[in-house]
């Protein structure tokens, strides 16, 4: 039976993690996700885990090398700096194909920047942050309960495909605070053993976990092969997102996360206006999810990309339409935030263009 509880998004995180079964957490403090750390201080041993505040980034996430080879379900978190300090180890983590969960609670950057939310982490989240060529399951809730909801699901996903799955949130999210049903965890597939994991071999033959491979001169790239494949049976399986009245839409407003949520009530009041404009929000940005993209594309006249970032997310949604249709943007790093009325604008300029535009059709 599920209870409906009142926490930040940091805190709530932590909540799911462990009702789905993580009993290994290694951290280090980083504003706006110290309240992860903080509660998994205190939380993982009730539940009869290990805690480690661990000297650096780059400490925790090799911890989590270590853990989940072991065959435990792990979890680090960090807030943007302190991811791009983890990637050497995301990359070994990858290669080894061993499951775990990482969390970015994003802040404006470059460098230091600062501690308002941000989105500049896309490219490093999507793309593939660290050196080889590898992907994250990266998941991008916009409410706290889809973060609960997506945190069960995340270690799911990650021993499903022996991947590292990524919770790409921002400064925002984890400080935000609203009431959610925290239901029992339930697997959404019938999982795999682990039949791989480093537990003694008594009474076998011993297991390897290795990142390097050096003879034959080919099994490396036979590796990679094997990767590929791997990650195209992701892209074929997993799709996340909403659709809100595209059907007729002549504007397709597109955003993740935080934005997400404000582009929605832009939309609503667009269509109390009388404006066709309707939303697409992916909840996981890697697998990206194409096909409602090409579909709105058939009959949308323009798509409008709102993020907060300087246009990083936008590029996935012009891949997905194949250009077949103009995309304008709305969008600034750094800690800045969009309103409703900013993309109710933009929304009104767009419908106003394209009316302009059949006017001037038909005079001619």
């Amino acid at each position: 039976m599920s209870e409906k509880i009142l926490l930040k998004g940091n805190e709530l995180l932590v909540e799911a993690a462990i009702e789905a079964g993580c009993r290994f957490y290694a951290g280090y403090p980083i504003t706006p996700q110290n309240e992860v750390p903080e509660r998994m201080s205190w939380r993982m041993p009730q539940a009869g885990g290990v805690f480690v505040q661990a000297e650096s980034e780059i400490a925790a996430v090799n911890m989590l090398f270590g853990a989940s080879a072991a065959g435990a379900r792990c979890m680090t978190s960090s807030s943007s700096p302190g991811i791009s300090l983890k990637q050497e180890g995301i990359s070994y983590i990858a290669a080894a194909e061993l499951p775990c969960v990482i969390v970015n609670m994003q802040r404006g950057g470059p460098g230091l920047g600062n501690i308002r939310a941000s989105q500049g982490d896309y490219f490093q989240a999507v793309k593939g942050g660290g050196h080889g060529d590898y992907r994250l399951i990266v998941l991008a809730p916009a409410t706290l309960q889809e973060l609960y909801d997506l945190t069960l699901n995340a270690f799911d996903y990650a021993d499903f495909y022996r991947n590292p799955v990524m919770i790409l949130g921002d400064g925002i999210l984890g400080q935000m605070a609203e009431p959610v049903e925290a239901h029992p965890y339930r697997p959404l597939f019938k999982l795999p053993p682990k039949d791989y994991i480093l537990d003694g071999c008594r009474g076998r033959a011993p297991r390897v976990i290795r990142t390097l491979f050096l003879h034959p001169s080919d099994s490396l790239v036979q590796h990679n092969l094997r990767l590929q494949k791997k990650y195209a049976k992701m892209q074929r399986e997993i799709s996340l997102y909403e659709e809100f009245e595209t059907a007729d839409a002549d504007v397709i407003v597109t955003a993740y996360g935080i934005p997400g949520r404000v582009a929605k009530g832009a939309v609503k009041r667009a269509r109390r206006e009388g404006l066709k404009a309707g939303l697409i929000r992916p909840l996981c940005v890697w697998p990206f999810p194409v096909q409602p993209y090409q579909n709105a594309a058939k009959q949308a006249k323009a798509f409008l990309v709102v993020e907060m970032s300087h246009g990083q997310f936008i590029e996935d949604v012009k891949l997905a339409i194949e250009c077949r249709r103009p995309v304008a943007f709305l969008g600034k790093g750094g800690g800045w935030y969009p309103s409703e009325e900013e993309i109710l604008e933009q929304i009104r300029h767009l419908a106003g263009a394209r009316s302009k535009g059949l006017k001037a059709q038909r005079k001619s």
